[in-house]
């Protein structure tokens, strides 16, 4: 039976366009579920949007529109349009307004009402609408220009507001040892080990109940047994993860695709690493495999942000460079889990160094070898013993580092074997080998050698880069589908024989 493998990206809040920070969680999501398909695994990826709140309301009012209408316009004009951008393969896509997800919620939610983990109480707490969050005074800091002398989130750089309302409260309180005891079980569970600690210590220090409704706006889902109150926006988008695999209407379904996995930027980890598994546990299903907090994307040292004028889109990056080397870039430039600096000039050095110089002349040589010596056809003989183990060495290396979400790592694994070959031409020289008979065998084995290391390194690559790795995969006699090769025997393919002539992969940027 194939292992079960349930990715899901956050559903993104769509107060406004997606930038690059969105997108490198949608890219490495979509890498992860590429490279479990490559493996053979029953993947599924989900994505979609949170379209409840109150930001989204004050948005769509200071656009002179309904909040529905916006959103609308938001998720048909821009966020499904950039993962076909960035050629992100997802199962499927939910958005909070569907029916099925308000469906799924109700059910969820009267489960744990019925269940006793849901109460009527009152409360008052500060609140940040950017974050749609409840903050703590440890969420706060002091304010400066404008907003000096009063406190901001530490997120937004904005006033927080305070909420006094009558509301309904989940029981939170009462998970904190079980949660604490799920933390110290699986280890795992919450990654890397920086937010795994930072999330244990904030449920060390005691968890409160959470409120989980509002009455003073109705853009949300209706509480099912008390319609003056909507679900607190957080406490449902969470939901999202099972109203979209048929939680309470469809149990074969959900139980194929149940648990999952998370991906997640840091700033998030907390909702998903404390209060999610804690609904988990009190509606009596599986918890969730992993929630893994990827650090952010820094432009001049600040997270990556609309409102502080450094969110940078897809686009612009894609125009010049190609969907391909975008999702290279952040990938491999940046360690998944740590917070990375995006610079053009970084992007444009690597574009050239890595992809076009390195992987892209290295597949244009080869080929040309072996049309030039050999009439197109490759040598059927076994690459040179030294290569060939690396080869084999690397496809693990690279697999192992899939299963710690180290993408860099497993990426570094396929350019190890570009660099190596690289080196293996300037120190073999084929072109002296050619001149002298007595050593064709020689060639022979070094051309084969190329070849068979440029289509494993297609093959470890084809989840990062989606359209070169296809073309390269031809070129060296490939056959079928690239994103179809089984990825652990990746060194171990067999093709055509024949190689062909393909452009350049990476043509050169014009500095602009």
């Amino acid at each position: 039976m194939p292992e079960r493998f349930t990715v899901t990206t956050p559903i993104y809040y769509v107060n406004d366009v997606p930038h690059i920070g969105h997108a490198y969680n949608e890219v490495a999501t979509d890498v992860l579920a590429r490279w479990h398909r490559m493996r053979g695994d029953d993947t599924f990826m989900l994505t979609g949007t949170d379209e409840h709140g109150q930001k989204i309301m004050r948005t769509a009012a200071a656009h002179d529109t309904s909040p529905q209408e916006w959103t609308d316009r938001l998720v048909e004009s821009a966020w499904k349009p950039q993962l076909d951008l960035l050629d992100i393969a997802n199962d499927d896509f939910i958005r909070t307004t569907e029916e099925r997800h308000e469906r799924g919620v109700k059910i969820f939610l009267q489960r744990l009402y019925d269940a006793g983990w849901i109460y009527h109480g009152e409360f008052e707490a500060e609140y940040c609408v950017g974050c749609e969050e409840y903050k703590t005074a440890s969420d706060l800091v002091p304010g400066t220009g404008e907003y000096e002398g009063q406190l901001v989130c530490a997120i937004h750089s904005r006033p927080v507001e305070t909420v006094r309302e009558a509301n309904y409260f989940f029981k939170l309180s009462e998970f904190q040892q079980q949660l604490l005891d799920l933390y110290a079980d699986r280890p795992d569970y919450v990654q890397p080990e920086h937010v795994r600690n930072e999330v244990r210590s904030f449920v060390s220090q005691g968890l409160t109940d959470l409120s989980i409704s509002r009455s003073t706006f109705d853009w949300g889902i209706k509480i099912p047994w008390d319609e003056d109150h909507v679900v607190y926006v957080w406490f449902e988008a969470l939901l999202n993860y099972v109203t979209a695999i048929g939680y309470g209407v469809d149990d074969e379904a959900f139980e194929r695709r149940w648990p999952a996995v998370h991906i997640v930027g840091k700033d998030i980890a907390r909702f998903h690493a404390v209060i999610w598994p804690a609904m988990q546990m009190a509606a009596g299903i599986p918890v969730s495999d992993h929630v893994f907090g990827h650090g952010w994307l820094l432009v001049g040292g600040e997270k990556m942000s609309k409102s502080k004028a450094t969110g940078i889109e897809p686009r612009q990056i894609t125009d010049v460079f190609g969907v391909d080397a975008f999702r290279y870039y952040f990938m491999r430039a940046i360690a998944f889990g740590s917070d990375g600096s995006f610079s053009w000039e970084d992007l444009d050095a690597r574009y050239h160094s890595e992809l076009a110089n390195g992987l892209g002349n290295l597949a244009s040589r080869a080929i040309a070898m072996v049309q030039k010596y050999r009439d197109g056809v490759v040598p059927d003989v076994a690459p040179v013993p030294e290569v060939a183990e690396l080869l084999e060495a690397s496809v693990g290396r690279a697999d192992a580092a899939i299963d710690r979400f180290q993408i860099h790592e497993a990426i570094d694994q396929a350019m190890r074997i570009v660099d190596r070959l690289n080196g293996f031409v300037t120190e073999q020289a084929p072109w002296v080998l050619a001149k002298d008979d007595a050593r064709q065998d020689e060639l022979d084995a070094v051309l084969a050698t190329l070849v068979q290391g440029i289509g494993t390194a297609a093959i470890l690559l084809a989840p990062v880069m989606t359209r070169s790795t296809q073309a390269l995969w031809a070129a060296v006699g490939g056959e079928g589908e690239v994103r179809d090769q089984a990825i652990r025997s990746a060194h171990a393919w067999r093709g055509t024989g024949r190689v062909e002539t393909i452009p350049p992969l990476f043509p050169r940027v014009e500095a602009q």
